[in-house]
Formats: C-alpha cells, sequence, structure tokens
C-alpha cells in the first residue's frame, strides 16, 4: 500500500467529487493520505476529512498565507494544537516553512511566522511537514535552532548537501509528480542518490501534476485540465521506483515505512487501516 505524504483533499478542487477521488486513491492502493493545512481557516476541514476518511493531518500557516494571516492566528494555532494534541490523527505541524520563489512576499514575515510554529512543533512534541521552494538554506538555519523530532521537507528539490543536512536533521524527503518529468533532471538525480529511507511519496494534489497530467498553457486557457489526485500515486511511485531499479511494491512498502518513521502517529493508523 502507499502513502500519500502530503496531499491538499480539501482544495476547491475537488468540491464536485472529493468522495469519489478518496474511492479512486483506495482502488489505487493508496492506504493513507497526510492532509496539511495551509491556514487557520482550513483547520477544520482537515481534521474532518482525516476523520472521516480514516486519514491524516497537520495543522500549520503556509508561507503563501501569512501575508493574509492575523498576527493572532499564531494564537490560534497554538489553541488547536492544545486542543487536538491527543487525537492520534494530529501527525504533525504543517504545512509550513519559507517561500522564496513568489516574488512580493514579506520574508521577515515569514520567517518570524516559520521560527514561531517550529517552536509550536517542539512544544507539542510533533514533526513538522515544511515547504521548500528556494528556501533550504533558510529552512535549515532555523531548524539547527530548535530539536524537533524530524518531519518531511515536502517537494524537495535542493542540493545533495541540503538534502544530507535535511537527513542528518531527522527529515525526510518528499518527491511526487515533477520527479516523472524526464527534463527535471536535478530532482531525479536526487532521487536516485539518496539513501532509500530518507525518501517519501506525495502527489501534493490538486497540484504537481505528473508529466502524463501535465497541460500547457494554451492547452489550460482552452479548457484543458490537470488536477492531480492522490489515484496518481501509484503510477507516480512506479515511475520513481523504476528511477531507482526497484519494484513498485517493494518501493511502497519502503516509501510507507519512511512516512511513519517521520510522523511516528502514522504507524498506528496504518496498522488500524490494514486491520
Amino acid at each position: 500500500m502507499w502513502t500519500d505524504s502530503h496531499c491538499h483533499l480539501d482544495a476547491p478542487e475537488f468540491a464536485s467529487d472529493r468522495d469519489a477521488v478518496v474511492a479512486r486513491a483506495r482502488a489505487a492502493g493508496v492506504g493513507q493520505i497526510v492532509l496539511p493545512a495551509v491556514e487557520v481557516a482550513n483547520f477544520d476541514a482537515v481534521r474532518a476529512l482525516a476523520h472521516r476518511h480514516g486519514f491524516a493531518y497537520a495543522l500549520g500557516i503556509h508561507p503563501l498565507c501569512v501575508d493574509r494571516a492575523a498576527d493572532g492566528d499564531l494564537e490560534r494555532l497554538a489553541q488547536a494544537l492544545a486542543e487536538q494534541r491527543d487525537d492520534p490523527r494530529l501527525v504533525a505541524v504543517g504545512e509550513i516553512g519559507l517561500d522564496h520563489f513568489v516574488p512580493g512576499l514579506d520574508r521577515a514575515r515569514q520567517e518570524r511566522f516559520y521560527a514561531e510554529q517550529l517552536r509550536l512543533a517542539r512544544r507539542f512534541g510533533l514533526p513538522a511537514i515544511l515547504h521548500v521552494r528556494r528556501s533550504a538554506d533558510a529552512l535549515l538555519r532555523q531548524l539547527r535552532r530548535f530539536e524537533l523530532p524530524g518531519g518531511i521537507a515536502h517537494a524537495f528539490n535542493g542540493s545533495a548537501q541540503q538534502a544530507d543536512t535535511f537527513v542528518a536533521l531527522g527529515f525526510r524527503l518528499g518527491f511526487g509528480g515533477a520527479a516523472t518529468f524526464e527534463r527535471a533532471l536535478q530532482i531525479r538525480a536526487r532521487l536516485a542518490a539518496l539513501p532509500l529511507e530518507a525518501i517519501v511519496v506525495e502527489t501534493d494534489a490538486p497540484d504537481i501534476p505528473p508529466q502524463w497530467l501535465y497541460r500547457t498553457a494554451a492547452q489550460r486557457a482552452a479548457g484543458a485540465v490537470s488536477r492531480n489526485e492522490p489515484a496518481e500515486l501509484a503510477r507516480i511511485g512506479a515511475a520513481l521506483a523504476e528511477l531507482r531499479g526497484l519494484p513498485a511494491e517493494a518501493f511502497a512498502r519502503a516509501t510507507s515505512a519512511n512516512a511513519a518513521a517521520a510522523l511516528p502517529r502514522l504507524a498506528a493508523l496504518s496498522a488500524e487501516a490494514t486491520a
């Protein structure tokens, strides 16, 4: 069974057929899905979906959302983590991090929200799910200040040295649809070279579609849809397994075990799902 370590099932793109999306994922062999929040407004949604479908969730404020977040949202996150601290489906603080790709964002505000959320992860003994986009070194500088129980660096696309540092700090690295593109040379090289125990797989659905779902800007303008969904994880995982020279079944077992190691509460949930 596959574990999708990062999926935004609460996104509006799934509003019309969310139950069918879950059914297709299960039929494709996806046994567990982690649903990270991105802002206070969707904390209840990810929690409710996790409980409805037997999945896991994380609570956090995404770096692309901090500019519209209120200063009090950090306290609201702390309160939510305290209220749900005994919920076995709450597996991490996330999605948090830094985004140095999108222009015009307030980097100082991102840094403050990131540091405060790392502090909350340490306070509640939870791993972190990190957004890493041209920001790996800045993320690592903050991580070194905190003793966290690891986590996942989602959609990793950094250097070998950065990868090694994340792994040394107890993090697994997330790979998904981007690695299915033949021209994604750096991501594919990193995936092939990493120790197997450092890798988890993800869809980031409805985003980061694999190569077979990609549409050009012109095609999208003409109405073509490129929505990713968790059922694609099996085919994505098989493509990544081929890059590693492994059978898909072995890669599924290994990456699911890695996700449970990165997010320890997943182990009990996965055992429950297969019981």
